[in-house]
Formats: C-alpha cells, structure tokens, sequence
C-alpha cells in the first residue's frame, strides 16, 4: 500500500493584527525617546508648510500691491535717437495726448507731466530777495495736465487741484506737493498765499500729497501746462502718465503709438506693464528655494534621527526578537514590525508638523491682517511624506532585524 504524503502550507503563527499590536508597543514603550524622534520630522514638515503657506500668502499680497500699482502704470513719451550731439527726440506728443489715450479701452486716466527749466529763477514765498540770507535750493517745478491726480495716484490735502479752465486761461495758479509746502512755509491756503516763480507771483490752490507713481511731485511745484507754456517757455510735454486697467497693458502698448502720433507711430515710446513680473517671479522661486533647502535639511535631520532610534531599538531588542523568531516569527514579519514602527513614526512626525505650519500660517497672516493662502492637497502631501521619510528611514533596520538568527538572539538575550 503506497502512502500518498501531501504538503500542507504553513500557517503562520502571527497575523496582521499580532504585527499592528507588537509595533505599537514598541512605539509606546518609550514616550519621551518617541517625542525626541519625531521631533526631527516635526521641525522639517512644519518649516516645508510654513515656507510655502507664506510664500502663497505674500504673493497673494504682493499680487495686490502689484496690482494696484505697477500693473495699472503706463508712460509714454517722445522716442530718442543717439547722435555724436548727444539724445535727439524723433517727435512729440500731442497737447491733446489725455484725450486720445483716454479713447482706447483699458485706459482709465492720462495726464502730460513735465520738468521745467526753471535755472536762474528762484521759488520762494516772498517777494523780497535777501542777499545775505543763506542760499536754499528751490523746488523742482512741474507742469502737469488738469485732473492728474487721477493718473498719478495723489491725493488733495488742502484746497484743490487746478482744472481744465485755469490751463485754457494759462492762470497763474499752483498746486504745491506736500514736502514744497513745508519747505516753503506754506501751511494754509484758504488765505490764498503766493509763491513767487522769480519775480511772477502765483496763487496756491492746493496742497497734493501721495503719490504712488512720481514720489517725486511731492516736493515739487506743480502749474497747469498752458501757464508753462505761456510764461515759462514749454513748448513739448515730455511724458504721458497713464493709470490702466489690470491686465490692459500689452493691448494698450500697441494701440497708444498709431493713436499719438497716427503717421509716424514709430516715433513714441510706449512703456507699460507686462502680463507678468518676471522680476518679481524669480525672486520669489529664489526665497522659496532657500526656505525649502532649510526645510530639506530639517527633514534629513529627522529621518536620520527616525533611523537611528530604530536601529538601537533593534539592538535592545535581539532578545525579543530571537523569542519570537523562536515562536514561530518568520524573517518578514520581524522587518515588517520594525518598518511599521518605522513608519507610523515618520507618519506622526509629518502629521504633527502640517498640523503646526498650518497654525504658524495662520497666525502669522492673523497678526499680519493678511488673507492665509495655504493649498491643501500641499498640506496633505506634506503630512504623508512624513510616512515616506520613515519608510525610507526605517529600511536598513528592518532588513538588520530581520537578519538575526533565532540561536544567537536568545543567546545575546540571556
């Protein structure tokens, strides 16, 4: 009689849930060597959150600034040629330059701006002329056209602005810019005060203060352009300021041209914003980069501390390991126990630190009155990559785990 022998597969004494109860205690024997740990990974995926929850955050406030400032800012003015007598002019803008630009859409204000010659002739408050007073640097003096506020970004602390009447009369009104003021003692106008352009008083009408796209004007004096031409010897506007709507400006660079100078278009130089600031752009990836180098490090940091402590609990525990490769414990199961340690560590450790960049973020926007920008999935990819640096961390010791004999492990163990 033949006996049929037949191979009976091997069940395995420890199961998941044997794998999942000897990793968590060996993650819970020792807290505070647990909280040294993950500290590493902490500070890493928290620095990681924080540099691009700000990041994301500023550049949504630096978007606005942006916005409202260089995205909306346009100036146009004569092309030049260079010649062996220096820059020479190809043309000229209009006097009626605001009214055309302010035809073509996106354009929402215009106004002609221009330095005067004002060499030999004093600006002062008073009309007498004191040769053994100390010599004081007179203000600039500007021409500008009516209702230029609107383009340059200023605003009227007292009085008024000139308009479109005092230019066509060529009146001799001024606006002082708020610095002008100060330096030439004017601190009223409802007194009506006059400066004096050397020997020609002029009335103040206001006081300007503000701006945001020639800082200069505040310290200067500031006169209609028909005033300029009539007395003090302007013949050409030199720029032409526009305030623009967001996003307008390419369109509005190639229409301003044939709309200023319709024959000759080649003739003015059209500057306006770009659809985007590579400037701004690069220095942002800049500062990002150094924060998530920093950040980089942390988290090398900490998965070397991650693999450190997992390899001394190995060592501690060749005696454990031997009994229970003796029970039965195959050599997976023992690098399994140890990767999942290593693991959920990593995975506490990234958990903890998105949780604390996510508070960093918000409270630093908080403090800041900023709107916190913070995308989500980065949040979340952030928190899991805590378990990839614990997986990667936790390999060696695992296969070093695994690799002990039963036989020598209990002997070590005694």
């Amino acid at each position: 009689m033949t006996t049929v022998s037949r191979h009976v597969p091997r069940v395995d004494r420890f199961g998941v849930s044997d794998l999942l109860a000897e990793a968590a205690a060996g993650i819970g024997a020792r807290p505070g060597r647990l909280v040294l740990t993950i500290l590493g990974t902490v500070l890493g995926i928290a620095s990681v959150v924080v540099t691009v929850g700000l990041a994301q955050t500023a550049a949504g406030q630096i978007n606005k600034q942006f916005d409202a400032v260089a995205a909306t800012q346009g100036v146009a003015e004569p092309a030049t040629s260079s010649g062996m007598n220096g820059e020479r002019a190809l043309g000229s803008l209009p006097w009626d330059a605001p009214e055309r630009a302010e035809r073509l859409n996106g354009v929402e204000a215009a106004a002609l701006v221009s330095e005067l010659d004002t060499t030999g002739l004093d600006v002062t408050a008073v009309p007498v002329h004191d040769p053994s007073a100390a010599r004081v640097t007179s203000p600039s003096v500007v021409a500008t056209s009516a209702h230029a506020l609107e383009s340059l970004g200023g605003r009227v602390v007292q009085g008024r602005y000139f308009d479109a009447g005092h230019d066509t009369r060529a009146d001799r009104v001024v606006v002082l810019g708020a610095d002008a003021a100060r330096r030439l003692g004017v601190v009223r106008v409802d007194r009506q005060p006059s400066i004096f352009i050397g020997d020609r008083a002029y009335q103040v009408v206001g006081v300007v203060d503000g701006f945001v796209r020639r800082t200069d004007l505040s310290s200067a004096v500031i006169l209609p352009n028909g005033t300029a031409r009539a007395e003090l010897g302007l013949t050409t506007p030199e720029e032409l300021h526009l305030h623009l709507a967001v996003g307008a400006g390419p369109v509005v660079g190639s229409q301003l041209p044939t709309a200023l100078a319709p024959n000759s278009p080649e003739t003015i130089t059209v500057k306006v914003p770009s659809a985007g600031s590579s400037v701004r752009e690069n220095v942002q990836a800049d500062i990002n980069a150094i924060f998530l180098a920093l950040g980089g490090v942390a988290l090398l940091i900490g998965g070397v501390g991650i693999a450190n402590v997992t390899l001394l609990s190995v060592l501690e525990r060749v005696g454990e390991i031997g009994l229970r490769r003796a029970l039965g414990a195959t050599r997976r199961q023992i690098g399994a126990q140890f990767m999942v340690e290593s693991v959920v560590v990593g995975l506490l450790g990234g958990l903890v630190g998105a949780a604390l960049g996510v508070a960093v973020v918000t409270i630093v926007s908080a403090a800041q009155q900023w709107t916190p920008i913070l995308d989500l999935r980065m949040v979340g990819v952030a928190a899991l990559s805590g378990g990839l640096i614990g997986l990667l961390a936790g390999l060696y010791p695992s296969l070093k785990a695994a690799s002990i004999e039963p036989i020598s492990a209990l002997r070590g163990g005694v």
